[in-house]
């Protein structure tokens, strides 16, 4: 493998992510920045698509991905973000030279995690809504399914969510079907390569050693 291939374009594509990701958000929410105002949808607004198999439906979640609520543990949900978020690009970077499926699952889910990180982390201040770290993810892609009744509840659509909930699933799902590509932690951090050579150098002096032994003989 080759081990200088490099990681920036994975950041560069994550970058262009998050961007589309918040232009999205922002053009549902509305926005006024730099003498730029835009309206744009009202909580509960939802636009055909696709005729009803696919809407633009504005909801804020508080919670986590697809509508899931997460209580007054919200600070913490926030902060956890943030570090799975530096974790991500950490191990990003480390999986320079190994398999391109897992780089891009990797690139897709922290794409995701920092997207709706700016939402709860910044969202509550920009628009006076909450304190920072407190604000709602915007969401707004609804499809419709087949009416399914859980535990007495009737769901006709799939949960409301976002491109960076669409990433992370994405990202989840190629390092599900790659999963046998994803490195030990010894051959992230290079211990495979250097026990290698290790034993290499310790045949070489053996043999060595018994050729040297020979020849005294």
């Amino acid at each position: 493998m080759n081990k200088r291939s490099s990681s920036l374009p994975y950041f560069i594509f994550t970058a262009l992510l998050i961007l589309f990701d918040q232009v999205a958000k922002l053009t549902v929410k509305g926005f006024s920045l730099f003498g730029l105002e835009h309206t744009g949808m009202f909580p509960g607004q939802t636009i055909p698509v696709i005729g009803d198999v696919i809407r633009f439906t504005f909801v804020e979640n508080p919670g986590m991905a697809f509508g899931i609520t997460f209580g007054s543990g919200k600070i913490f949900l926030t902060s956890f973000s943030l570090i799975a978020a530096c974790g991500l690009a950490w191990y990003l970077h480390k999986l320079s030279g190994f398999s391109a499926a897992v780089r891009i699952g990797i690139m897709l889910i922290l794409s995701g995690a920092l997207g709706n990180f700016i939402d709860r982390a910044f969202y509550g201040v920009l628009y006076g809504e909450s304190p920072l770290f407190f604000g709602a993810v915007v969401d707004f892609i609804q499809i419709d399914i087949p009416d399914v009744v859980v535990f007495g509840q009737t769901w006709s659509h799939w949960p409301v969510f976002n491109i960076a909930d669409s990433c992370v699933t994405c990202g989840m799902i190629l390092l599900f079907v790659f999963n046998a590509r994803i490195p030990s932690y010894a051959q992230l951090t290079g211990k495979t390569d250097t026990a290698a050579e290790s034993d290499t150098e310790t045949t070489e002096n053996r043999s060595a050693d018994i050729n040297s032994s020979r020849t005294a003989a």
